[in-house]
């Protein structure tokens, strides 16, 4: 379960979407964010689909990296369902028995909802995957750097989120080998209530956190070394520049929301 987290992995290569400006890439995200939470129908969503698998097919990202990402999030996608299934009382009544109840308008808002997480979650996995964490950072700089005016940390705030999305991967890897070599020492993770489970942890998360310090340590003294003092006068290798092609997919993005924005005004 924990080698199919790929949040954060970094798929190097020559693609267009790989080419995009960091900064195109993170506004496509909110736009499509955007057009996601207002997509209504069938129509509206299969809009937003074919968008996800072309963007998915001009990256080159394989479609099992894209599965095995959804695999850590399936009990909470089970949740949502469950929850909208059985709390929705709109709608004809499809199924009873006791208190159970079921409508059309619980299956309806189940489907979309599990639907919308999915799509919301390989959109994200899709950024991560063609941007590298350097040109995250300096993408994400440059779109906060209006907040610099109100004495906001902002190189601070960008180069710590992406330490952190660098570092997933990293301490899941890690959390893989201590949990082998736990096994190996007869550990036992899988059987037992609830509570024996959780105190079997106790040994996993201990050189985790162990580890994820010294990490931490060693990065920090690597920076000082570096003569690394945040932000103020720094100069970049690569200087942000806007091509023809990220104001091509910035107006696909805008014509994406306006038209899920007139799909959604029909009911479609």
């Amino acid at each position: 379960m924990l080698k199919d987290i790929t949040l954060g992995q970094y798929f190097p290569g020559n693609t267009p979407v790989h080419r995009l400006d960091p900064r195109t890439k993170l506004l496509l995200l909110v736009l499509y964010m955007v057009a996601l939470f207002c997509a209504k129908w069938f129509v509206s969503y299969a809009l937003m689909l074919v968008f996800l698998i072309t963007v998915t097919a001009l990256g080159r990202i394989p479609l099992r990296s894209m599965t095995r990402g959804l695999k850590p999030m399936l009990i909470f996608i089970i949740l949502t369902a469950v929850l909208n299934l059985f709390y929705t009382r709109e709608g004809k009544l499809l199924f009873e028995w006791k208190f159970i109840h079921v409508y059309s308008k619980g299956v309806e808002t189940a489907f979309f909802m599990v639907l919308r997480i999915m799509m919301l979650i390989c959109g994200t996995f899709l950024l991560t995957y063609t941007t590298s964490p350097i040109a995250l950072t300096d993408g994400l700089e440059s779109l906060l750097s209006p907040l610099k005016k109100l004495k906001v940390p902002v190189h601070e705030l960008a180069m710590m989120m992406s330490i952190a999305l660098r570092f997933i991967p990293t301490l899941i890897e890690e959390t893989d080998k201590i949990m082998s070599a736990q096994k190996a020492r007869g550990a036992d993770f899988e059987t037992g209530s609830l509570i024996r489970r959780a105190k079997a942890l106790i040994p996993i998360l201990v050189p985790l956190f162990v580890s994820a310090f010294r990490r931490a340590d060693e990065l920090a003294t690597a920076m000082e070394c570096r003569c690394y003092h945040g932000g103020e006068g720094r100069t970049r290798l690569k200087v942000l520049r806007f091509a023809p092609a990220d104001y091509a997919a910035l107006a696909i993005g805008v014509l994406l929301v306006a038209a899920v924005i007139v799909l959604r005004h029909f009911g479609l």
